[in-house]
């Protein structure tokens, strides 16, 4: 596979490049499919759904899939990866994905960019299991919905990782040099793009279907799938930095007026650490800070 060594002038180019090379899953994700295979008799959806949505690359390979099949009478769109597994069916959907490219063979010779991206994947599955819990407590209609927008959040950026190691490496310096230094304006100076407008520009050249790509929008923030996803990354990428984070406190105050209920309560659902639990609880915060303005 590819790689991109110097940044593009357009985003054009870069959906282009990412149209081109297939994207890689986890290892891990291929060796699990390929044992399936052997026992494909015996399992259903749903355990086949759950690896699935273990891996965020593996989760958006079979949504483009599904929209790249889509059938003529199909009126509706496929936004969870049960129905698409129920959909195509399990053999089917298990021969078509055998023998898929690995993200740890396509960072081989990129040790540290590997960690990078599996640091990444770890944040996304936080905040899909952040997502999940709180959609719950939220009687959302659909759950798993929920949980696939808050997984893809973070694909971008694994992306970058998987196919741009050393621009990447480049934006996650800057930062750790100038602390003060926003995403958005190191990954403009890298890519020339932010990765906003590139997961933009991405979703919109795959045809994601709107509903997933609409809760991962932050200009919808008054919605309350929209905010549950968007604090459910915030805290994953705050926590990832350790319990201590600033801007934890405010993540927390947010969360609280989403599901309504009171911080002891929300720290033991996020399993949160027994060392950190007294001075979070006395930490104050203003969800307003968490938010971004509608």
């Amino acid at each position: 596979m590819a790689l991109i060594t110097q940044a593009f002038d357009s985003l054009d180019s870069y959906t282009a490049f990412f149209s081109q090379e297939p994207l890689p899953v986890l290892k891990h994700t291929v060796k699990e499919l390929q044992a399936m295979r052997e026992h494909e008799d015996s399992i259903n959806g749903r355990t086949v759904a759950a690896l699935v949505l273990s891996d965020p690359m593996m989760t958006l390979k079979v949504l483009i899939y599904m929209e790249e099949h889509r059938r003529a009478r199909q009126n509706h769109d496929i936004t969870t990866i049960e129905r698409a597994i129920m959909m195509m069916g399990i053999s089917p959907f298990l021969r078509e994905f055998a023998d898929l490219p690995t993200i740890e063979g396509q960072l081989a010779s990129h040790p540290k960019a590997l960690v990078g991206v599996l640091k990444v994947i770890s944040r996304a599955r936080r905040a899909a299991r952040y997502a999940r819990d709180w959609a719950i407590l939220r009687h959302d209609l659909d759950v798993d919905e929920i949980t696939v927008a808050a997984l893809l959040t973070e694909v971008t950026d694994i992306l970058c990782w998987s196919f741009a190691p050393a621009l990447t490496y480049q934006v996650y310096e800057m930062q750790r040099i100038d602390r003060n230094l926003r995403s958005v304006v190191a990954q403009k100076a890298a890519f020339n793009f932010s990765a906003r407008e590139l997961q933009l520009a991405l979703v919109r050249h795959w045809h994601l279907p709107d509903l997933l790509v609409s809760m991962m929008d932050e200009r919808q923030i008054e919605n309350p799938r929209v905010r549950t996803v968007q604090l459910a990354n915030s805290l994953a990428r705050h926590t990832g930095q350790g319990w201590d984070n600033a801007a934890i406190p405010d993540d927390l105050s947010a969360i609280e007026a989403l599901l309504h209920i009171g911080r002891e309560n929300l720290l033991n659902r996020l399993s949160a650490p027994h060392e950190a639990i007294e001075s979070l609880l006395n930490a104050g915060g203003s969800a307003d800070g968490a938010l971004p303005p509608p």
